[in-house]
């Protein structure tokens, strides 16, 4: 990620000083010189870089860089409407040249003015924002976002299943960089996005649930009106909410039927086994930890597990208890056919001041009917998605690891 860094440094620099000289000062192209050929090598290590600036981080591709702690011109740039830079090969000098003065203007442009933005017929640099469908975006280079495939996220995820499972060892910097790379991807197109998974089989299960988890708990927290680093907490924790599922056997996750009261008592110790593996971890956030050990603590005090003194979970708890209730129901298992979404939203409703907080519940079931949020079926492999599966019936078995549903 070096190239990157030096790549922001030094354009910067460029901005900087060409705020403060003239077109043709030495000392101006000089700084324009510099950030361009580490624009190069930034291109010869990653032809097509994109770079986008998301509250505080900052994201290469889909790398989180954690080199430039203290380095406010992500949020200028945002501010200014530069929340996503995309580099394609072959940019010359003076298209260089050109973005920078696109740039600067757009950051000393007066508030309430509209910065002229040069147009180029063959323009291999774009920039715009990300955001919400229907926000203003009329002063934006129009950027052609393609078609994302979160197949290395969901082999990163399994990686880390598999180190939790061989040593305890939580990688916390690939969970970040997995949330990252999902954060993108909620905002491609200029609109917020949901993408989620698609299982090919069940053994993937545990990787797809969390990834989906996590992009709806950041839809949802977003939609509530969280911050960047908020939102990304959430993330993180919607993705590292089962870690505790990794030591329990295959067999009892898969069985088709009723689980024992063995088994049950084994799958119920996944919130405080995954609560202590992100503990021991040292480094990762508190935020996970809780979220881990309460999300199958329902609002009426059930579910497990079972509290000595009642007490009432963590705000971030019941967000991820929704979105972890929303992909259970909506994934094919073993013992039980999907369930349609507005099976699961109804259900939702129903189960409200009993498992759901209320107000929780209202908004996720909005969130997800409104026509401006995209629900979009990714597959985790690269290749086309699985087709839907079969409408469920009345009859289906309730979900393994929630709580069963009494009318849905």
């Amino acid at each position: 990620m070096k190239e990157a860094v030096n790549f922001l440094t030094a354009f910067a620099q460029a901005l900087s000083t060409a705020n403060l000289y003239p077109p043709g000062h030495p000392a101006r192209e000089r700084a324009q010189d510099a950030a361009y050929q580490a624009l190069l090598d930034l291109q010869s290590a990653r032809p097509r870089a994109v770079l986008t600036f998301l509250g505080d981080e900052i994201i290469c591709d889909s790398q989180p860089l954690r080199e430039l702690p203290t380095w406010d011109w992500g949020k200028r740039l945002a501010e200014a409407g530069v929340q996503r830079l995309e580099f394609e090969p072959g940019v010359g000098p003076e298209e260089f040249e050109g973005f920078v003065a696109d740039v600067l203007a757009r950051l000393t442009a007066l508030p309430g003015s509209t910065a002229e933005v040069r147009q180029m017929a063959d323009r291999r640099i774009r920039f715009g924002t990300v955001g919400i469908k229907g926000e203003d975006t009329t002063t934006e280079t129009p950027m052609a976002i393609a078609a994302f495939s979160l197949a290395d996220e969901a082999e990163a995820v399994r990686w880390l299943h598999t180190q939790v499972q061989r040593s305890r060892v939580l990688h916390l910097t690939e969970a970040e960089a997995v949330v990252a790379a999902l954060s993108v991807a909620m905002h491609s197109e200029r609109q917020i996005l949901v993408p989620l998974l698609r299982m090919r089989s069940f053994d993937e299960y545990t990787t797809t649930h969390s990834m989906n988890v996590s992009v709806l708990a950041m839809a949802f927290a977003e939609f509530l009106g969280l911050g960047p680093r908020d939102v990304r907490a959430f993330g993180v924790a919607g993705l590292l909410h089962d870690i505790g599922k990794v030591s329990i056997p295959i067999e009892i996750l898969t069985k088709p039927g009723k689980l024992t009261d063995e088994e049950r008592a084994i799958m119920n110790r996944h919130p405080s086994e995954g609560a202590r593996v992100i503990l021991d971890t040292g480094e990762a956030p508190d935020l996970a930890a809780v979220v881990a050990y309460e999300h199958h603590i329902l609002l009426d005090g059930g579910g497990y597990p079972t509290m000595q003194f009642r007490r009432d979970c963590h705000f971030s708890s019941k967000v991820v208890h929704i979105c972890d209730v929303y992909d259970a129901l909506r994934t094919h298992r073993p013992y039980r056919q999907a369930w349609s979404a507005d099976r699961v939203l109804s259900y939702i409703g129903e189960r409200a001041g009993l498992e759901f907080e209320p107000d929780l519940a209202t908004r996720f079931r909005e969130m997800m009917l409104l026509s401006d949020l995209t629900v979009a079926a990714v597959d985790g492999d690269g290749g086309p998605p699985d087709p839907p599966p079969s409408s469920p019936t009345a009859a289906d078995p309730p979900v393994g690891d929630t709580t069963p549903p009494k009318s849905p």
